[in-house]
């Protein structure tokens, strides 16, 4: 059985016993750390969200996706805690903080275009 620090583990370290106490990844490896932080500052779309975007059919490519993760950070940098992102003919409202997508719609289909509980509007 292999050891760490001592202890017998019932698996196979990927990394030298020297390199888990030391805090070093394997060369050509992300730390654990460095892949959670990429993850944590993804962007995220809310169930709610999901289902707004599949019944009013707004697809979405990596691009967009990209201008609307850019527009976080813009309105991250500025303190905005819920923000509305206007991209093309599409508003999002998003949880700043969270980097959550909360809700999706054309902004032809809103009767009134009166957006309430923000604190920011970002155009991407």
């Amino acid at each position: 059985m292999a050891q760490i620090n001592g202890i017998s583990v019932p698996f196979i370290p990927i990394t030298q016993s020297s390199e888990i106490t030391s805090g070093k990844a394997q060369a050509g490896y992300e730390s654990f750390g460095s892949i959670f932080e990429q993850e944590l500052d993804k962007l995220k779309f809310s169930n709610h969200a999901l289902k707004r975007l599949e019944s009013r059919n707004i697809q979405l490519g990596n691009q967009d996706l990209n201008k609307i993760q850019d527009a976080v950070n813009k309105a991250e940098q500025k303190g905005s805690k819920d923000s509305l992102v206007m991209m093309n003919d599409t508003a999002f409202i998003v949880n700043i903080p969270n980097r959550t997508v909360v809700t999706a719609l054309p902004v032809g289909e809103t009767n009134e275009n009166v957006f309430t509980n923000i604190d920011s509007v970002v155009f991407a």
